[in-house]
């Protein structure tokens, strides 16, 4: 929650909120139950406060890697004469520290592969020379996921305990589930056609394109 009495802090993103703030909460709440052990009778009226500062640790070298981990399963369709490709199944299986919240973790792992989905098939921005601007400036150009592009997803994880990370033992889950979603489709349509596409997305056009460049491709369908 933002307030204009606390200093700067970094931006929602990149993986660093649990992983950062969570150390600063842990060790506010290690110090209020240590003053709260200690306390007999009555709590005073204005409560008891205990304050958590982790500069010098949080933010100090470690000879230690932080690194979440994950593998990515993907099974495709492609369609060899109007060179669409439909994901019929995803799955990702990661090792991402201790889960804190296993409902809040699958859901940003679903929705990592979405957008890895959207990365590899559907997404793309064409910059105007003109104007020096991206062409696609609203949803009806710049085409992402919708529900019927999902058909199945599965997140899994495996129990992973680094005492070299923080108190919670946790790490950023927030970009492990897109960064291998792409590549998993890529070389699914790759297994389905023979063809090596190296950019992204696979659009039916670039699709076609490398089905007619493959010599001896014959066939309507291919999976």
């Amino acid at each position: 929650m933002g307030s204009s009495d606390l200093p700067s802090a970094s931006l929602a993103g990149g993986s660093s909120g649990t992983a950062s703030w969570g150390w600063a909460v842990h060790q506010a709440c290690t110090r209020l139950a240590e003053r709260l052990s200690g306390h007999t009778g009555p709590l005073p009226e204005e409560g008891v406060e205990a304050r958590g500062d982790t500069a010098g640790v949080a933010d100090a070298d470690s000879p230690w890697a932080r690194h979440a981990f994950g593998a990515h399963f993907a099974e495709v369709a492609v369609d060899t004469v109007t060179g669409e490709v439909r994901v019929r199944r995803l799955l990702g299986v990661y090792a991402a520290g201790r889960i804190l919240n296993a409902r809040t973790a699958r859901s940003q792992f679903v929705g990592g592969m979405t957008m890895g989905l959207g990365m590899a098939l559907t997404e793309g921005s064409t910059m105007d020379a003109a104007f020096g601007d991206f062409t696609e400036s609203d949803l009806a150009s710049y085409h992402v996921p919708a529900h019927a592009d999902v058909p199945a997803v599965e997140a899994h994880w495996v129990d992973e305990d680094d005492p070299h990370l923080n108190p919670m033992g946790s790490k950023g889950i927030g970009e492990i589930g897109i960064v291998g979603t792409a590549a998993a489709i890529g070389n699914a349509v790759h297994h389905a056609t023979g063809v090596r596409f190296r950019e992204l997305p696979l659009t039916p056009d670039r699709v076609l394109t490398g089905l007619l460049a493959r010599s001896g491709h014959t066939g309507t369908s291919g999976r």
